[in-house]
Parts: structure tokens; sequence; C-alpha cells
């Protein structure tokens, strides 16, 4: 009998590829502490891990990347829906890929996808200011444009030195 992969991860595990998975599901936290100021907007780099796995590792991949990539943030600004906000955007940047979108059109997507969820929480669950969501919103745009651009130049490089 033939089983058809569900998780979306079609891949002959070894070490190096295990090592890949969970560096990119623990290394989102770490890039979560760095960023800069571009026009009063504070732009992250973390995003590029949770794409990168999504690239890899397809829909189950974002989704774990954006999930545990992201709880230092959540912890941290004591807003879990962030991290739900990640997995959202995860796991739709590698649905997207897998239909052959391309990154930037799949990433933009799967960022209006998280969109309502982003600044419904972040004003009526987490109390958010409109005035500062809104500007999370535009600054999670152009971070994650800058990341896609990122992820579009390195990805396949990436995957070869693995796969």
């Amino acid at each position: 009998m033939n089983y058809k992969n569900i998780f979306g991860i079609e891949t002959e595990w070894n070490s190096k590829r295990i090592l890949l998975l969970i560096s990119l599901l623990i290394f989102p936290n770490f890039l979560a502490l760095f960023h800069f100021q571009l026009f009063g907007l504070r732009i992250h780099f973390f995003q590029y891990l949770i794409f990168l796995a999504a690239f890899i590792y397809g829909s189950i991949g974002g989704i774990l990347s954006g999930g545990l990539g992201s709880l230092y943030t959540a912890i941290a600004l004591n807003n879990p829906y962030i991290a739900i906000g990640n997995i959202i955007l995860g796991g739709f940047t590698g649905f997207f890929l897998r239909k052959k979108l391309g990154i930037l059109p799949s990433i933009i997507l799967a960022y209006l996808i998280q969109l309502p969820w982003l600044w419904l929480t972040d004003i009526y669950l987490a109390g958010m200011a409109m005035k500062y969501v809104n500007m999370i919103v535009i600054a999670l745009l152009v971070s994650n444009i800058l990341c896609g651009l990122a992820t579009r130049f390195t990805a396949k490089k990436i995957k070869s030195l693995f796969f």
C-alpha cells in the first residue's frame, strides 16, 4: 500500500538535514534580537529563516519555524498571537511555494493572509493602539520584502549544500 506524504516534507533524513531543520526552528529567535530603523520603522530579519524553512521543507517547515522561531518575541512582548501570525506566514509561504508561485509572490500572498490576524489580534486582543499596529503592518511588509529578496538569492544555494 502506498501512503501519501501529508506533511509536505519530502526528504530522506540524515544528520545534516535534521541539523538544518532544527537551526531553522531555533535561530529566528536570535535574529529577532537584531533590527534596524528605516524611516521610523523597525525592520527585522528573523522572517528570512522562516521563509528559508518554507522553501526547503514546505508548509510544515514554515509552520514549525514560524511558531518555534517566534517564541522569544511572543514571550518578550507578552503577545502569544505573534507566534500564531508567524505560523500563518510560514505555512502559507510554503503552500504557495509548492504551487510554484515564486518566492516573492508567495511571501506577499502569505503576508496578506496573515495581515487580518495580525491587525485584529494586536488591536483587540493585545490592546495595542491602531496607529502603532499600522506602523507594524508597514514595517513587516518592508521586512518581508527584504527577507524575501534575501531568500530569493540564497535559498537554492543553501538547499544545495544540504540536499
